[in-house]
């Protein structure tokens, strides 16, 4: 296949969250365009949580998402908390990580099963690919079980969890709930294990992203909170982030993209991982080394092996918190409104979800921002693509199509998370 000019076009991406597609154009061999355009139907989150009170953005923020809806209940409860001057009891705080616990093991072993297997297999969905590994298939889905027990239990169901409130929970369980989903959490932690052993053995196309990281960064590694921390050596609080990450909007999509002082960046597990290596478990770490980790990765296609990590580490977070539980004297924390700004972060399985809030003295809403993982991953992707492209030029165009969609669902893009929508000028004539 020669360097001729060409244009190819995917007008729906499968097996990703949400709405999107994809255009790239070679012009006389040289890679022009490189467009992730997302086009889900704006709705308006963000509008629509001015004139709320000040209670209600975890239950409708976790409408975003239907996989990662914990992360948004608990980015919203720590700008909102942080506006309030609260602070969670101790055992209420690990309760939360464990919550967010639940939603790593189930989205993680979704999109390595479900949706990023496939494409190292040569299959094209789920389906196809239990044919011939059913074990793989089973293994993923009872490893998502396991993570939806866990938010079944703590949040009231799997799906837009119902039990999160600001300053806590509604109900918190007795330790005798808890301690039934040791059994299974223990039974997926070796299917994580054996996935993460059939991963290493993949093969892995060559591509090195050079972008900034950006990840939250803490004494643990960072699920629920943390401060702000960048490869670059800058670091912040979550207070801090409108002053180093900026948006702008392209006309090809309606998320906008992201810098992060002045230049591109890529949140998410790789960035999680190579920032916060040393905080992982002695065991984790070591199933990084067996796996052929080093203690920074930055080729988005062998992000498969930092979720297996990741996914491991959850599991075994989740049954330390477990077995240190003690029932809170109180299921939430007081809180009153107040006038002011908060700001909250905690790491979806996506990336870095930051969250805004601005209420009067009555906690009434005044203003909202949700910048999530995928949008700030856009500039990273279509970067990506641009150098995917270029290096495999003499494909054909069904093949490099069909890269081009590897090399997106790297990211497990979360397309419906695109809370923001377009600024629109209307001229008349």
């Amino acid at each position: 296949m020669t360097t001729r000019n060409r244009q190819l076009r995917v007008d729906s991406l499968a097996r990703v969250e949400g709405m999107g597609a994809l255009r790239i154009i070679v012009d006389d061999g040289r890679v022009e365009h490189a467009e992730l355009d997302i086009y889900e139907p704006p709705r308006f989150f963000e509008a629509f949580l001015r004139g709320r009170a000040y209670t209600e953005p975890p239950d409708l923020t976790a409408r975003i998402c239907g996989i990662c809806p914990v992360a948004y209940q608990t980015s919203a409860c720590n700008a909102l908390e942080q506006l309030c001057g609260v602070e969670l009891d101790p055992q209420l705080r690990a309760l939360r990580r464990l919550l967010y616990c639940g939603e790593w093991i189930s989205s993680h072993a979704l999109h390595i099963h479900l949706l990023h297997l496939p494409d190292f297999l040569g299959y094209p969905d789920a389906v196809t690919l239990a044919a011939d590994h059913r074990d793989l298939v089973e293994q993923g889905l009872a490893l998502k079980k396991a993570g939806n027990s866990i938010l079944e239990l703590l949040g009231g169901r799997a799906i837009h969890p119902i039990n999160v409130r600001v300053g806590g929970f509604h109900r918190t369980p007795e330790r005798t709930e808890l301690a039934v989903l040791i059994e299974q959490l223990c039974r997926a932690q070796d299917y994580i294990v054996t996935t993460a052993g059939f991963a290493a053995r993949l093969d892995f196309p060559d591509l090195e992203l050079e972008h900034d990281l950006l990840a939250a960064h803490g004494d643990r590694y960072p699920i629920e909170t943390g401060d702000v921390h960048t490869a670059a050596g800058g670091g912040f609080t979550a207070a801090e982030f409108p002053r180093h990450v900026t948006e702008w909007q392209v006309p090809h999509s309606t998320a906008l993209h992201a810098a992060v002082d002045g230049h591109h960046y890529l949140t998410g597990p790789l960035a999680r991982y190579s920032l916060n290596h040393s905080t992982l478990s002695p065991a984790a770490r070591q199933l990084a080394a067996e796996i052929g980790l080093a203690d920074s990765c930055r080729n988005p296609f062998r992000s498969i092996l930092v979720r297996c990590v990741e996914t491991y580490y959850a599991i075994e977070e989740a049954l330390r918190l477990i077995a240190d539980y003690q029932r809170p004297a109180r299921p939430a924390v007081p809180i009153a409104p107040r006038a002011g700004t908060g700001h909250g972060v905690s790491e979806a399985p996506r990336g870095l979800l930051y969250h805004r809030y601005e209420t009067d003295a009555d906690g009434v809403i005044r203003s909202a921002t949700i910048i999530a993982p995928t949008s700030q991953n856009q500039s990273a992707i279509e970067d990506g693509l641009r150098r995917i492209v270029s290096d495999n030029l003499k494909l054909n165009d069904t093949a490099l199509t069909a890269l081009c969609e590897r090399m997106i669902r790297n990211y497990d893009p979360c397309i419906s998370c695109a809370a923001h929508f377009l600024t629109l000028d209307v001229m008349r004539r």
